[in-house]
């Protein structure tokens, strides 16, 4: 019997599929794509993150096998480049949850774990009696040198972020190499999170969306992994950049060894001590209730 307390190992699966004009079915404990091409099997165990884009049906067994195995199933633009919708991982335990939402609500404590976020992304110490808009000051300061040398690093031309959601075809092919590569890490991203048993709307610098701790993980990475990606990318040929950053990434996050660091560097970030190994018992804690009795 399946042990109830325990989470999937994310780093051991694979990192995404994209799948499109397809259709998606269960095969056994698996799942095939279907297209004009062939049938493929994917072992839904060892995935990660399914994308499905346009032209896609799933079957209802398809999304019950792959809710199963923990594995995040989200809805996609062409090409990836848009999010429309998201299915849930697989998530056991709240200590995590119960966690970072005090964490959240302590100014004090918020403000720690935000210097701890920058400690991590910049490998440099800030001063502890900063406030919370001076870090994000320091932030995109150290954002825009990055954008800066990895223009230079790859001869690229960079006037800035820019890019209309309406109108995907107006921004420059490095704009649209970032974007692509930062949907993909924050699907990612999402994806660990819920398997963490973390929520993704509790962030500590986004705020107000449903996705703000997913934004706030995903930051951690971008100056190393999808910054000089996308330049790369759009430096070699503006052909195609966003099916072409989508599989420079993907081999990126597998030398960076991306899916095995993302939940121990959320642990770290949040300062999270796990509970002892007699709190992990079966017995559920009593109802709020019967503590009030008791008390």
């Amino acid at each position: 019997m399946r042990d109830l307390q325990q989470l999937p190992r994310l780093r051991d699966s694979l990192s995404y599929l994209y799948v499109e004009h397809a259709i998606v079915d269960r095969k056994s404990n698996a799942i095939e794509y279907i297209t004009e091409e062939g049938r493929v099997m994917v072992p839904v165990s060892a995935l990660c993150l399914l994308m499905l884009g346009p032209g896609t049906s799933i079957s209802h067994a398809a999304v019950k096998v792959l809710q199963e195995n923990g594995c995040m199933v989200l809805w996609s633009g062409e090409e990836g480049i848009r999010f429309y919708a998201q299915g849930s991982g697989e998530t056991r335990k709240a200590y995590h949850l119960l966690r970072q939402a005090e964490l959240v609500c302590d100014p004090r404590k918020r403000e720690q774990v935000v210097i701890n976020m920058y400690r991590m992304r910049f490998n440099e110490e800030l001063q502890p009696d900063l406030t919370l808009p001076q870090v994000r000051g320091f932030e995109g300061v150290r954002v825009r040198e990055a954008y800066a040398a990895a223009s230079r690093k790859y001869n690229v031309p960079w006037r800035g972020r820019r890019y209309e959601v309406g109108n995907w075809g107006a921004a420059d092919p490095v704009n649209r190499a970032l974007s692509s590569a930062n949907a993909l890490l924050n699907g990612i991203c999402h994806t660990a999170i819920v398997s963490g048993g973390y929520s993704p709307a509790l962030g500590f610098i986004h705020t107000g969306k449903m996705t703000s701790f997913v934004y706030d993980v995903a930051d951690l990475y971008k100056t190393k992994l999808t910054i000089p990606t996308a330049f790369q990318i759009a430096g070699e040929s503006t052909t195609s950049v966003e099916k072409r950053v989508r599989e420079a990434c993907r081999i990126a996050f597998r030398q960076h060894r991306l899916l095995e660091r993302i939940l121990p560097d959320i642990d770290r970030v949040l300062e999270i001590v796990e509970p002892s190994a007699e709190s992990h018992g079966e017995e559920p804690p009593p109802a709020l209730w019967e503590e009030l009795e008791e008390a």
